[in-house]
């Protein structure tokens, strides 16, 4: 058994073949998504975080309202970029929204990606401090709220506060019993996936990781996995861990698909540059019948190795569509593969 889950960037653009023309387009169509989803059985609603770009951006209203609208759904992001947050404002809007959807958050986080904007952080008031590069800002951030998630009191209360105050050292509010244990580390890098381990948080591998060996992308991912359970495993962490993989997976079984994804399957690995000094490898991606769909995804080593599954999807071909595609998977190819 594997949970799937869907992962949308959320991009919109005034384009005459797009459903999504707007960033209302974008949002409210995400809703509708996720309450789809829901209805045809898929586990998770995932959505990208990128800023200074025409795609979604600040995740905690839309994870809000989607968790008021459905009853089962994880939702969640993949990932936020913690080079942009104030932790601690972070840890009250990650509350409320874990509340609302009543324990369903599952929080995506990294240090980031490359960006729209030359250290779009800066322009957010952030500065590493001396010494530090942003990814260490980014990986520090993380942990501070991990801390503060944790629900312990850390701040002198006033003496003479405008409403009376519990006993002893105050914890950020809405507090959501829970939620540390609910925290996921994009990892584009082994140490890093180990680092994640460590730290007790889940891990999201995605569609690209940096090259670090030449082998084929799946081989490399599942290599990540493997030194992340083992890592997870040497912490001495009592909960299971668990490891999501992002893939775009198109099932062709009507001459739309066809149409939209016929030439994707023909892909394969590819290599390029996401940092002047880091050699990346991005996975291919998978559009077939199904018969020949099961076969390759049967020989994808990471996909084995995860418990869940993140189906990137195309959002600007609208919800009709989207849910198609994802039906599609649910019923020619999960129950194959034993995913269901």
């Amino acid at each position: 058994m594997k949970k799937i889950g869907f992962l949308s960037f959320g991009h919109w653009a005034n384009h005459p073949s797009y459903k999504a023309r707007t960033a209302s387009d974008t949002l409210l169509q995400s809703i509708d998504l996720a309450v789809a989803a829901e209805e045809i059985g898929i586990d998770g609603a995932y959505f990208r975080v990128h800023h200074f770009a025409r795609q979604l951006a600040s995740p905690f209203p839309l994870l809000s309202a989607i968790g008021a609208k459905t009853e089962k759904i994880e939702i969640g992001t993949g990932v936020i970029d913690m080079r942009y947050e104030n932790p601690l404002y972070m840890v009250e809007d990650a509350g409320a929204a874990d509340i609302i959807s009543e324990g369903r958050l599952q929080l995506g986080i990294s240090r980031g990606s490359p960006e729209q904007v030359i250290n779009g952080w800066r322009s957010f008031g952030y500065e590493p401090e001396t010494g530090e590069t942003d990814a260490d800002m980014g990986r520090k951030k993380a942990l501070e709220f991990l801390d503060k998630l944790s629900g312990e009191g850390f701040a002198e209360p006033n003496p003479y506060p405008m409403f009376p105050n519990p006993p002893g050292l105050l914890r950020l509010e809405p507090h959501s019993e829970g939620l540390r244990e609910r925290i996921w580390w994009g990892a584009a890098s082994n140490a890093t996936a180990i680092w994640a381990a460590e730290n007790g948080m889940h891990l999201q591998s995605s569609t690209l990781k940096y090259d670090e060996n030449g082998k084929p992308f799946h081989i490399q991912q599942a290599e990540q996995i493997r030194l992340y359970k083992e890592a997870w495993k040497k912490a001495g962490h009592e909960r299971e861990a668990r490891v999501s993989v992002s893939r775009s997976i198109f099932a062709i079984v009507n001459e739309q698909d066809k149409f939209y994804f016929g030439d994707q399957g023909k892909a394969a690995d590819s290599f390029g540059y996401i940092e002047s000094d880091k050699r990346a490898i991005f996975g291919r991606g998978y559009a077939a019948e199904p018969e020949k769909l099961i076969k390759q995804l049967a020989e994808d080593e990471a996909i084995q190795e995860a418990d869940t599954l993140l189906l990137t999807i195309p959002n600007t071909l609208g919800v009709e569509y989207n849910v198609h595609i994802l039906s599609s998977i649910l019923q020619y190819i999960a129950p194959e593969l034993g995913w269901r």
